[in-house]
Parts: C-alpha cells; sequence; structure tokens
C-alpha cells in the first residue's frame, strides 16, 4: 500500500472529479473519492466539517468513510444495471484520535471480484469480506474495519 502522504501528492482534492452526490449525508461530511478502478477506491474524508466535541474526528465520520469504499470497489468491478451493493456489517476499531483528514485505501482482488462475479451469476446474491485501514495524514492508523458486503441482482 502506498503511503498516504503518497497518496495525496498521487490523488489531490480533485483529481478523480467524482462527487457522492447521491448521499446527502456523504456530501455534507466532505467526502471525496479521489481514486476509483477495478478493485481499488482510495476516499479522503477532512478533518473539518466532522470535529467532535473535543477537536478530534468524529466517529461517525470514520464510519462512513470505511463503508463508502465496498460499494466504490463494486460499482468498479459489476454491472450496477444487474446488480447492487449493501453493507451487512461494518465492525470498526478505534485505535488513535483522527486530527487530520483521514485517508481509506481500499482493496478487491481479481481473484475476489471473479468469485463473487461466479456467485452473482449463479445465484444472483454473493458475499465478500472487505478489511482496511484508516489513515491519517501523518500514515497513523487510526481505526481499522472488517466489513462484509453482498452484492444482489435487482
Amino acid at each position: 500500500m502506498s503511503s498516504p502522504t503518497s497518496l495525496i501528492e498521487e490523488f489531490p482534492p480533485d483529481a478523480a472529479g467524482v462527487a457522492l452526490t447521491d448521499f446527502a449525508f456523504v456530501e455534507r461530511s466532505g467526502l471525496e473519492l479521489l481514486h476509483a478502478e477495478r478493485g481499488r477506491a482510495v476516499v479522503r474524508i477532512p478533518l473539518e466539517p466532522n470535529v467532535n466535541h473535543v477537536g478530534m474526528m468524529y466517529a461517525g465520520a470514520l464510519f462512513t468513510a470505511a463503508e463508502i469504499p465496498g460499494g466504490v470497489l463494486f460499482a468498479g468491478a459489476f454491472p450496477l444495471d444487474r446488480y447492487y451493493p449493501i453493507v451487512g456489517n461494518l465492525e470498526i476499531r478505534f485505535a488513535a484520535p483522527a486530527r487530520t483528514s483521514v485517508l481509506v485505501d481500499a482493496r478487491m482482488s481479481d481473484d475476489e471480484i471473479d468469485r463473487v462475479t461466479a456467485d452473482l451469476e449463479a445465484n444472483g446474491k454473493a458475499k465478500w469480506l472487505l478489511t482496511q485501514e484508516l489513515v491519517d495524514e501523518s500514515g497513523v492508523v487510526v481505526a481499522t474495519t472488517k466489513g462484509t458486503y453482498f452484492g444482489l441482482a435487482w
């Protein structure tokens, strides 16, 4: 995985030119999709306006930054006119206070995409697991997540 600093340099704030405006809550949080391709999604959530009562990032904002990449990964690998993603479970472990913007570099391997594709085509549904690290601008892991996502036929 690239270091957070190199991700910031590689994907400046508006690099992807994509706003997550379908979800008003996500839009208000300032979450940015910095990069999206088959098997990879990079998002950043800024500290402002997501500061809590003690000056660190609000836990709900960190949760949002962790949940969104699963849907972005799905959209980059599977036809959305046939299937849709939904999160079934997301466990988050807070490791350190986030006092800067936070980055998530989510990955889904080609083998996992192939397995999910086969399940979707055979059963109209599929399940996959996604583990992630949320890191601040210094590379400190501020949270880790384990998520269960589902792809379902329309």
